[in-house]
């Protein structure tokens, strides 16, 4: 039975438009012309319009914060652009993400989604360190604030943000469109915090309002910020995706008939949409493969969801009548993944 080196996550294997093999071993992964097409549905095809929206209304509330003393408008307003530095990045990272698989990144740039999400997340971070410092000192330094001006900004900011995170939610959500909702969904509350703090000053007089709300959303923004970066960080590390349990996939595998065992499994994410899996697999025979490998790949896209599988057939070893110690027996057993 012909083998090759293990498939592992640190390897790439070159997509065609119909299966293919390993040194002799089916992969048992399909990759036709669908497979491809996934981002014609994707929200990211909208991030041009919200870019340009976005920026538009940051000048705004730029010149409007400025003109009415509001730290909230002024915060909201550099949010905003920020967010359009985020859009530009999401908009021209979904385009090089749909670049074909070659000879050089025999995936594609799929993961490019991932970079582009990680940077705004620290985009994020950045601008909520910033809105912090500021809303500090305004408290310690009050200042007048026209709240007619920040209610009618706000508004305006609250609606055009509402547009744009439903034009953002339509369609497949990847970690690069995410990244990009998530500086969405911050104007959107940085918005309503303008509203609120407006209605407060104009009725009441109590500035403090301002960078106090200012200081709330910021709190809510950086859960959420950091929520994204440890998913982000997951798929670049090549971890298993949370989804997914890796004892739970291995002891389905290797109780699949004609297996005796499952060992280097690995499962790990391309993008936000596929997850790719390779392990050896040790049969009774060598003619049980074709049984086994059609088992095993109906259980993984079935049950896990998982279709890019790259799998190793193997054979136990034929030792002659030997004798070892019932605790080194027991070790053998639990180094990988076994249904006897």
């Amino acid at each position: 039975m012909p083998t090759h080196p293990g498939h592992g996550p640190d390897q790439e294997s070159e997509e065609h438009p119909a299966h293919h093999q390993h040194g002799g071993v089916h992969d048992g992964h399909s990759h036709g012309p669908q497979g491809h097409h996934h981002h014609d549905h994707s929200a990211s095809r909208f991030l041009p319009l919200a870019l340009a929206l976005t920026l538009g209304f940051a000048a705004v509330e730029a010149v409007a914060g400025w003109w009415s003393g509001s730290l909230a408008l002024l915060g909201d307003a550099g949010h905003m652009l920020t967010d359009a530095m985020s859009l530009g990045l999401a908009a021209l990272a979904a385009r090089v993400a749909l670049r074909a698989p070659s000879v050089r990144h025999s995936y594609g740039l799929r993961r490019v989604e991932a970079l582009a999400a990680l940077v705004n997340a620290f985009f994020m971070l950045a601008v909520v360190g910033g809105l912090v410092w500021h809303a500090v000192e305004r408290l310690l330094t009050p200042r007048a604030v026209a709240g007619e001006a920040v209610i009618l900004v706000a508004i305006g900011g609250l609606v055009l943000n509402l547009v744009v995170a439903w034009l953002l939610t339509r369609g497949e959500g990847d970690l690069n469109t995410r990244g990009a909702l998530l500086h969405v969904v911050g104007d959107l509350l940085g918005s309503v915090a303008a509203l609120a703090s407006g209605i407060v000053i104009l009725y009441t007089g109590w500035t403090p309002i301002d960078p106090l709300l200012t200081m709330l959303i910021c709190g809510l923004i950086l859960f959420s910020t950091l929520s994204l970066l440890r998913q982000v960080l997951n798929t670049l590390l090549e971890g298993v995706p949370e989804r997914l349990s890796l004892p739970e996939v291995g002891q389905a595998m290797a109780a699949v008939p004609r297996v005796r065992s499952v060992h280097d499994l690995h499962i790990w994410s391309l993008d936000s949409h596929r997850t790719a899996l390779s392990a050896h697999v040790v049969l009774d025979a060598a003619v049980h493969w074709p049984e086994a490998l059609a088992a095993l790949q109906t259980l993984l896209r079935e049950r896990f969801s998982i279709e890019h599988v790259t799998l190793q057939p193997e054979l136990p070893p034929a030792y002659p009548l030997l004798f070892v110690p019932r605790a080194a027996s027991e070790t053998r057993m639990n180094t990988g993944f076994s249904s006897k």
